[in-house]
């Protein structure tokens, strides 16, 4: 069997990281057309981040700034 390994999340900006991701999966499958109760992954995205413009845009602007802050781990370590 393989070994799985695991990921501890102990700082807040690898949390942070992790919530982005999510947000950015949760925006994803709204573009695909899945509805959600609640407020939708793109006004949670809208006002966290900041973002600006259609659910298409919002979300490119979203993957940006994720290839960004891997980019800048990669040069930090």
């Amino acid at each position: 069997m393989a070994e799985e390994k695991a990921i501890m999340l102990d700082t807040p900006d690898a949390i942070e990281f992790a919530r982005m991701c999510a947000r950015k999966g949760a925006l994803h499958l709204e573009l695909l057309g899945l509805k959600r109760r609640g407020r939708s992954a793109y006004a949670i995205c809208r006002e966290v981040y900041g973002l600006k413009g259609s659910r298409r845009k919002v979300y490119d602007q979203l993957c940006a700034m994720i290839k960004k802050a891997l980019e800048d781990k990669q040069n930090q370590g």
